[in-house]
């Protein structure tokens, strides 16, 4: 499925309307993911207090479903499960723009402003959200162990992030099945399968 970038979004009415049918349809994959055994131990490690935030590129909000607190959780690429204003940028619940979607076939606009609606995920394109980044730098420089989860490490501005800690005096550590461009920058590296070996350091804690 070609990804529709933010500039067609915002100027494209066929393509707002395409994103939306997605959004609605299922199609664009977000509906019905469960946490797994990875989401649950990152929970119980953030339970502990050894883990002060879980910064995800991920926008399906499985984090938040495991039980990580949200003001713990910063998503670098949004959040599949609302939506929001592009003007303004209030909140809008998704259940809210369905029906009149659906029915009516009525582009999602803003209740307070009238401007552009959109789901609250970073399409290509779209710029990174300040705030979100922001947090997200700050937490790398302040830690003294950055876990690296998962990620090929070849998107950025995020990819840059295990670096930002290292370079501040933090240990990097990489799980991850297949190899890294950071690897050999890393003091410990596991290629095995997350929930496996998180299984292994809650119980080993």
């Amino acid at each position: 499925m070609k990804p529709i970038d933010f500039d067609a979004f915002v100027h494209n009415e066929d393509a707002r309307r395409e994103a939306w049918r997605r959004t609605f349809s299922g199609a664009a994959g977000w509906v019905g993911a469960k946490p797994n055994e990875g989401h649950f131990a990152i929970s119980r490690l953030v339970d502990t207090g050894k883990v002060s935030h879980v910064i995800t590129q991920n926008v399906d909000n499985l984090h938040q479903d495991a039980g990580v607190p949200a003001h713990q959780v910063i998503e670098l690429h949004g959040n599949a499960g609302y939506a929001t204003c592009l003007a303004c940028g209030l909140r809008h619940e998704l259940a809210d723009l369905r029906d009149s979607f659906l029915e009516h076939g009525a582009l999602p606009a803003c209740r307070v402003c009238g401007g552009i609606v959109k789901s609250a995920t970073i399409s290509f394109g779209q710029p990174m959200p300040v705030e979100a980044m922001r947090r997200a730098e700050a937490a790398s420089r302040a830690c003294d162990l950055f876990i690296v989860l998962g990620s090929s490490l070849v998107v950025y501005p995020a990819a840059a992030l295990p670096m930002i800690a290292k370079t501040n005096g933090a240990a990097l550590a990489i799980i991850n099945r297949e190899p890294t461009d950071l690897d050999g920058s890393a003091d410990i590296v596991i290629h095995a399968e997350i929930g496996a070996v998180l299984r292994q350091l809650i119980a080993s804690a």
